[in-house]
């Protein structure tokens, strides 16, 4: 993920005063930034680093970066991006300000500073301090040049670089665990003899003590099985009447039925009786009358005659269905009858169920106060015969175990102190990348116009070579040519800790670092070469030597002191 920084504003830190002093660190493609010795003009790279790590760049403490003058309110906001979001880190000493935002708006601030500053770090930087230093800041009060160092120093500089060095510190972890682990396996070797005798003593101890309770345990056993039989007992007899009670169910299933059948002629009854009454009132209307009560004309005989005797045939008819159905109703009534009877003899022996029910519920409430007396018992004899002897079993078992965990661990740790030496991890980390070193320095001076074959071996001794296979040292370099080496080396750390960290930015800021032997020709040309490499980076250099070679750049930037306060000139 590429780090884009925009800019950064700060006030109150060194020299600064009390107004922001805001710079670009985006817009142009190599800026100048000059001013004489004290006027500020190196205060950036403090702002950066105090701003991002919370510390400074220089080797001061951070009280020292306020302002002497002012002495307080010390701020610093940087802004950059990150995969398309926008980020902008608020800084400030007196009072204390660190503040996150994110597309505008505030980070969560719930956690400690210290995991707020691990979160800017991991989750959004993906660049710890040591790595912002080799890959973003090169400045020359902090940076002492590779070649000018003994070969220890150069391997701790690789090592730092390919961030290494924890494995010495484990190599010292182990060494101190191989200690603390021996120490742990005699112990443990003297606690498993202890043990061991511990347990010996209570076997034969415990032995005696459980033949006694046992015997108190067999006679409430013998109580229990009493109660036992008798619930079995009772138990029986409930299965026997829940049978009977299923079979009376089973005889009265049609209880549903000829109660619907029963209602049914009860109904069909109610109906022939209001039909049986209309024809007999019917056939007295044709006795009682001779003429129509309504018009007083009157009824033909022969008609009234046939009238009569249908009617009377339909209620003879009516009166014998109202003598049949009768019968079936009374059939039916006493099929009821004889089911009531089945079911009171069902909830009898339902009561009988019940009552018995009790009785074993209160055999039951008995037995487990002798289940309870059995268990008191029982745990007599089993924390005599097998609770401390367990206890001790297991206690040995763990020390067992341990003591093998320990010896594994031992095992483990010479393996792992074996390859934390010198000669183990680290040197094949190394090997793997000493070819990758000497290519991307061999490339870099290349492209600062020196073709020497530039080499260094496993112990980080150097051979450089001419084109013409002349051996040469560092020493016999010229300032300028040394400067190139110092540049190719300290361009060849940028691109491998990129490649180690995963780290791209568009940020590479020179602190004085070309204000050596080069004459302005050749800064100009340093600069192109620096330019034409990463041709999307926004390059910032340094310089008390800007008046040489300012046209040179996109961007000028001068710093000056104004009334005891840095100031950007106009």
């Amino acid at each position: 993920m590429r780090i884009h920084f925009k800019k950064v504003k700060y006030k109150n830190i060194l020299s600064t005063g009390n107004t922001f002093t805001t710079i670009d660190l985006g817009g142009s493609p190599t800026t100048l930034i000059t001013g004489s010795n004290g006027s500020g003009k190196s205060t950036l790279l403090d702002a950066i680093v105090f701003g991002l790590y919370g510390k400074p760049f220089r080797k001061i403490n951070k009280v020292q970066l306020v302002n002497s003058i002012n002495q307080k309110a010390l701020l610093v906001e940087i802004y950059f991006s990150v995969g398309g979001i926008d980020y902008m880190v608020r800084r400030g000493i007196k009072p204390g300000v660190f503040e996150i935002y994110k597309d505008g708006e505030m980070i969560n601030q719930d956690a400690a500073t210290r995991d707020y500053q691990t979160y800017l770090e991991s989750n959004i930087l993906g660049i710890n301090y040591k790595s912002f230093n080799q890959i973003v800041v090169l400045g020359s009060a902090t940076y002492v040049p590779f070649m000018e160092l003994p070969p220890q120093q150069r391997r701790e500089i690789i090592e730092d670089l390919l961030d290494i060095q924890v494995f010495s510190t484990m190599g010292i972890l182990a060494k101190d665990k191989i200690s603390t682990n021996k120490q742990m396996v005699s112990e443990s070797s003297y606690k498993i003899d202890s043990t061991d005798n511990s347990i010996k003593l209570v076997k034969e101890n415990n032995e005696e003590i459980r033949k006694i309770r046992e015997v108190e345990a067999e006679k409430i056993r013998d109580k229990m099985k009493t109660y036992i039989e008798n619930i079995e007992t009772k138990k029986e007899s409930i299965e026997k009447l829940e049978e009977d009670i299923q079979t009376l169910y089973d005889s009265i299933t049609d209880k549903k039925d000829m109660k619907s059948k029963f209602d049914r002629a009860n109904s069909l009854r109610s109906d022939m009786e209001r039909n049986r009454l209309n024809f007999e009132k019917e056939l007295n209307f044709y006795h009682d009358n001779d003429n129509c009560p309504t018009c007083k004309q009157g009824i033909d005989h022969d008609f009234k005659n046939n009238v009569v005797e249908e009617k009377s045939k339909r209620k003879a008819d009516i009166e014998t269905g109202l003598h049949n159905i009768s019968e079936t109703i009374q059939n039916y009534q006493e099929r009821l009858d004889a089911i009531i009877k089945v079911e009171d003899e069902i909830q009898e022996n339902n009561f009988k169920v019940s009552e018995i029910r009790a009785e074993i519920r209160s055999a039951k409430s008995a037995l487990a106060s002798l289940k309870t007396e059995l268990e008191s018992a029982e745990r007599e004899v089993e924390e005599v015969d097998t609770t401390k002897l367990q206890n001790l079993e297991t206690q040995l078992q763990e020390i067992k175990t341990t003591r093998a965990e320990l010896l594994d661990e031992r095992e483990v740790l010479s393996i792992v102190s074996n390859i934390l030496k010198d000669g183990g991890i680290k040197a094949r980390i190394i090997s793997q990348y000493i070819p990758v070193m000497n290519k991307l320095i061999n490339k870099y001076l290349a492209e600062f116009d020196l073709f020497v074959d530039f080499q260094l071996d496993e112990n980080f001794n150097e051979l450089i070579k001419s084109r013409f296979r002349d051996t040469f040292s560092y020493a016999s370099f010229s300032e300028g040519e040394k400067l190139r080496i110092t540049l190719a080396i300290m361009l060849s750390w940028r691109s491998v800790a990129k490649l180690r960290n995963s780290v791209s930015t568009n940020l590479l800021i020179l602190d004085e670092t070309l204000d050596g032997a080069l004459d302005s020709i050749g800064i100009e040309s340093l600069i192109e070469t620096l330019h034409s490499i990463n041709s999307d980076d926004n390059i910032f250099v340094i310089s008390h030597r800007g008046d040489q070679f300012a046209e040179k750049f996109d961007t000028a930037i001068r710093f000056d002191k104004v009334k005891n306060f840095s100031e950007i000139a106009a």
